[in-house]
């Protein structure tokens, strides 16, 4: 590995300039190779059946654990008792329309070995930084991070709200300041494969929780009927609910940052190792086509998760709690919400709903802070306080982060104790931030991909449509939020 401190000139061009792939191209030097994304003699040649291909998906296991929980129990679940059946095919499109941008960042992710930070520090427009210039997407993220504290502490305190119920009489604080403290013994090893088994019973529970409880529904008055959902269908939107509604949005489905930690998921996971550093030869073609087919079935199992996990609760929300009247809001979200399952099955439900409403909120807050921890010494590579060699040090951040993080949301929490609002302010940012992210992942995948790894034209036109819908959302957002 030749690392220059200098500009090196090739041609008319400077290094910088000049895309990864055509490093090799009369010259010996190449990018840096980050240990933490390509450790030496990690190649592997990919599967070729399903049943070999299993046993390489994971990462949706964890991203899943995160999205269907604050978007799905708290935001979906509100907006549906807000405007009833009328919005279903804005939380369908909210499920659909990002995973592209899932995906075709994640490519770039595998094939290039760049982390999530380093790729979007690549963007040109340079700002002041605490140590040196960064690309302004970088500073964008940063806000977005500490943000997202605010959506971890609705999370971890509507986890402890699910929890009260199960055991009437405990005070919410201690039940959310015990679930901090045990985050923080389980993230604080950093085992992605510890991780990945938790979540795994985590989504299974409550996913297979939720589709029984839609399903009994159906034996009640609250039953769904063709007309609602056709009503559903209709593409009304209601103005008056539109915070609620993008908030929804932001955070149905994979938000930006889902989007980002995903990236760190598959890194973990091994994607860009076997694959391995770029040569050009028709080997690592081979390679990389054959992961990327792993890639793609793991994100396809993401999207048949969340959706099904999703519908449900909004089918829940608006025959519900939109027939009764009620919405969720302030310290007795959870408990506003159990009557989705006590008003159709009966009281002995509350226990059903409380045990699915913990799995998922727990399992969301869990998942976002153990992303975080990958992002937090990303930042500070970024940052110019950090030497992206030292991967021991950065594994050390990790774990620390992952013991820390967890008592800030407990006291974010404990300072405001409105986890629909707190959910809301974290997905608001979220949404503002997809047409970033994706435009940066259109520059990066024509800049640096290999011309034979570029995406087929349904994927770039897809990205392209979904990147002007973002732009007009976004704007839509700072319209009803701020103006």
């Amino acid at each position: 590995m030749i690392v220059t401190a200098s500009p090196v000139i090739m041609g008319s061009e400077l290094l910088s300039d000049i895309p990864w792939w055509r490093m090799n191209e009369g010259s010996s030097v190449t990018d840096e190779v980050d240990q933490y994304t390509q450790p030496a003699d990690a190649l592997e040649d990919p599967p070729t059946n399903w049943q070999a291909t299993i046993k390489y998906l994971g990462p949706s296991v964890i991203i899943s654990a995160t999205i269907v929980g604050s978007g799905e129990i708290i935001l979906t679940a509100s907006l549906g008792a807000a405007v009833g059946f009328s919005m279903l095919w804005w939380v369908l499109f909210s499920c659909w329309s990002k995973s592209i941008l899932q995906a075709e960042l994640a490519r770039y992710i595998v094939l290039s070995g760049d982390t999530y930070l380093r790729a979007i520090n690549r963007v040109p427009g340079k700002i002041p930084g605490p140590r040196k210039p960064i690309a302004w997407p970088v500073a964008l993220g940063l806000i977005g991070f500490l943000v997202g504290l605010t959506g971890l502490g609705g999370l971890i305190g509507g986890a402890g709200q699910a929890v009260v119920i199960i055991f009437p009489g405990l005070n919410p604080l201690i039940a959310v300041g015990v679930l901090a403290i045990l985050a923080a013994v389980l993230l604080g090893s950093g085992s992605y494969r510890r991780l990945e088994s938790i979540m795994l019973l985590f989504v299974v529970t409550f996913t297979v929780l939720t589709l029984v409880g839609a399903v009994l529904m159906q034996t009640t008055e609250f039953a769904t009927n063709p007309e609602d959902i056709i009503q559903g269908l209709t593409f009304e939107f209601s103005t008056g609910f539109a915070v609620l509604a993008l908030a929804a949005y932001g955070y149905t489905g994979v938000n930006s940052g889902e989007i980002a930690a995903y990236s760190y998921w598959c890194i973990e996971k091994g994607y860009p190792a076997r694959i391995g550093h770029f040569d050009d030869s028709p080997e690592w073609y081979t390679r990389a086509n054959g992961w990327l087919r792993v890639l793609r079935a793991d994100i396809w199992i993401t999207l048949m998760i969340l959706t099904c996990a999703t519908i449900p609760f909004y089918f829940l929300g608006a025959g519900v709690l939109h027939a009764m009247g009620e919405t969720p809001s302030g310290a007795d979200t959870v408990i506003a919400l159990s009557n989705m399952y006590t008003q159709t099955l009966g009281p002995w439900s509350l226990w059903l709903f409380a045990v699915g409403a913990f799995c998922i909120l727990y399992s969301s807050s869990v998942a976002a802070v153990a992303a975080g921890a990958r992002f937090v010494p990303d930042y500070l590579i970024e940052l110019g306080f950090l030497n992206r060699e030292r991967l021991s040090t950065r594994i050390s951040i990790i774990r620390w982060y992952g013991l820390l993080a967890p008592f800030i949301g407990f006291g974010l929490y404990a300072g405001i104790q409105q986890p629909v609002l707190m959910v809301t302010i974290s997905a608001c940012y979220a949404a503002m931030m997809l047409p970033v992210q994706n435009g940066i992942t259109m520059y990066l995948q024509r800049k640096r991909l290999p011309p034979k790894m570029l995406p087929k034209w349904p994927a770039k036109y897809l990205l392209r449509v979904t990147f002007a819908l973002q732009v007009v959302l976004a704007f839509a957002v700072i319209y009803f939020t701020v103006l």
